[in-house]
C-alpha cells in the first residue's frame, strides 16, 4: 500500500493546470488561434536581454566546474550577499548574506519554510482569495490551512476575520501581495494593523506567529503611485519568500529565495530550521548557473508595460460588456465576476465560445473567474468577440 494522499494528488490536477490541458487538446482540435487560453500565469514576455547576455558570458567566461557544481546548500555566499545588500538598499533592511537561502522558485520556498516551522497539529492562515497550492503546502509540512474571508469591494484582508480565527494553534500567516488571482495590492494601511494584530495576539498569547510573504509579483506593480510594503519594516517575524519567475520571466528555471528578517530574536534556529527543512525535503541546492545569472542581474526586471496594456484592454472591454471586474494593482490576473451563482458553470459555459477561464472555487471564493492576461495582445483582441457574446447569452 503506498501513501494515497499523494496517489489522489498526482491523478487529480489542479484546477488550472486541468484547464491547461483541455486548452492543449482543444488547440490540436480547431488550431491555436481559435482557443483564448486564459488559464496560466506562464509569462508571455520575453526575459530582458541583459539575461540571455550574462548567461552567454557565464558560460563562455566560467569555470564550467564550478558554474556547473553544487554550492553550499542554502547557496553560494557572494550570490546570497549581493541581493541582501540590494534588499538593505531598496528596503532599508539590515539583511547579511546568512539571512537568505537560495530556492528553487517560491513554492520550494514556502514548502522548506512551513516545514520548517510548523508542528504537527498548527494551523496556518491565509486570506482568500489565494493561491490553491497553499493547502497543499501546508498539509504536507502538518499544518491546517484556515482561510480568512477579505473585504468584498476591495479585496483587502478581512482584519475583523483575522482576530476571530486567531488562536493557541496560529503558527503563521500567508499573504500574497500582488494577489494571485485578484491582482490586489495589500495597502500600508493593511499591513500595519495585521502586524499590529499578530503582535497583540503574540503578547496576550506567548506564542510566536510568523508572517511569510509570498512575493513572485513584487515588481509587477503598474503604477507609479503604489508601493508593496516590505513586510521587515512592519513585523519582526517576517519571512519572504521571492521568486524570480515573474520579475525576469524565468518560470521555468526555478530559481528564488527565502529572506528571514534578521530582527526577530530567534533568528538562528528559524535559520537553521530552514536549512533543515530543504535538507530533509532533498533541496541540495539551487541551480548554481541561475544563482549566478540572478546575482549579476539583480534590479533588472521583464518589460511589463505589455501586462498594463492588457489589463488596460480587457478592463475597458469587460467593464462596457456588463462585466463587473475587480481591476487589479499588479500581478497579470483579472478576478471578474461570474455572470451566474455558479462560476464552474460559469466557466463550463465560457468554454462554448472558446473562452478558458479558471473558475474561482479553488482560490476559495464563489462566483468570480480568474483571468490569465500574460498573453499575446493579439489573442486578447481576438478574444473580445467572445467574451461580448457570451456577456449576452446571459442577457438573453
Amino acid at each position: 500500500m503506498i501513501n494515497g494522499t499523494n496517489v489522489k494528488l498526482g491523478k487529480v490536477r489542479s484546477a488550472i493546470r486541468e484547464l491547461f490541458e483541455y486548452g492543449r487538446k482543444r488547440k490540436a482540435e480547431i488550431g491555436e488561434e481559435n482557443v483564448f487560453d486564459f488559464s496560466l500565469g506562464n509569462p508571455s514576455v520575453p526575459a530582458p536581454e541583459e539575461v540571455k547576455t550574462e548567461l552567454l558570458r557565464l558560460i563562455s567566461e566560467t569555470d564550467p566546474v564550478f558554474l556547473h557544481g553544487y554550492t553550499s546548500a542554502q547557496g553560494d555566499y557572494s550570490v546570497r550577499k549581493t541581493l541582501a545588500d540590494d534588499i538593505n538598499a531598496r528596503f532599508g533592511t539590515r539583511l547579511t548574506a546568512d539571512c537568505l537561502y537560495m530556492t528553487c522558485g517560491a513554492a520550494a520556498s514556502l514548502c522548506i519554510t512551513l516545514n520548517a516551522l510548523v508542528c504537527s497539529g498548527d494551523e496556518v492562515i491565509t486570506f482568500a482569495p489565494f493561491f490553491p497550492e497553499y493547502s497543499v503546502f501546508a498539509s504536507r509540512a502538518g499544518a491546517k490551512l484556515v482561510a480568512v474571508k477579505s473585504d468584498p469591494l476591495s479585496f483587502q484582508p478581512d482584519l475583523a476575520a483575522l482576530r476571530s480565527e486567531l488562536c493557541d494553534k496560529t503558527k503563521a500567516v500567508i499573504i500574497n501581495s500582488p494577489n494571485n488571482p485578484s491582482g490586489v495590492v495589500y495597502s500600508e494601511k493593511t499591513i500595519t494593523a495585521l502586524a499590529e494584530i499578530l503582535r497583540e495576539h503574540e503578547e496576550k498569547t506567548g506564542n510566536e506567529i510568523y508572517l511569510i510573504s509570498d512575493e513572485p509579483y513584487r515588481e509587477l506593480v503598474f503604477d507609479d503611485s503604489i508601493s508593496v510594503p516590505y513586510i521587515m519594516n512592519y513585523y519582526d517575524r517576517a519571512i519572504v519568500c521571492y521568486s524570480y519567475s515573474k520579475s525576469l520571466s524565468l518560470p521555468g528555471e526555478r530559481i528564488g529565495y527565502i529572506a528571514v528578517s534578521n530582527k526577530m530574536e530567534e533568528l538562528s534556529e528559524v535559520y537553521a530550521g530552514i536549512c533543515g527543512a530543504g535538507r530533509a525535503l532533498g533541496y541540495v541546492c539551487a541551480p548554481n548557473l541561475f544563482q549566478q545569472l540572478v546575482k549579476a542581474v539583480t534590479g533588472k526586471t521583464a518589460d511589463i508595460s505589455v501586462y498594463k496594456r492588457n489589463r488596460d484592454i480587457l478592463c475597458a472591454a469587460l467593464t462596457s460588456y456588463g462585466y463587473t471586474v475587480i481591476k487589479p494593482d499588479g500581478a497579470f490576473y483579472l478576478f471578474v465576476k461570474a455572470l451566474e451563482e455558479d462560476a464552474e458553470k460559469f466557466a463550463e459555459k465560457a468554454k462554448e465560445y472558446e473562452l478558458l477561464l479558471v473558475p474561482s472555487d479553488s482560490f476559495g471564493v464563489k462566483g468570480y473567474v480568474r483571468i490569465s492576461y500574460c498573453v499575446d495582445t493579439a489573442m486578447i483582441e481576438r478574444s473580445l468577440p467572445a467574451f461580448r457574446k457570451l456577456a449576452e447569452s446571459y442577457k438573453a
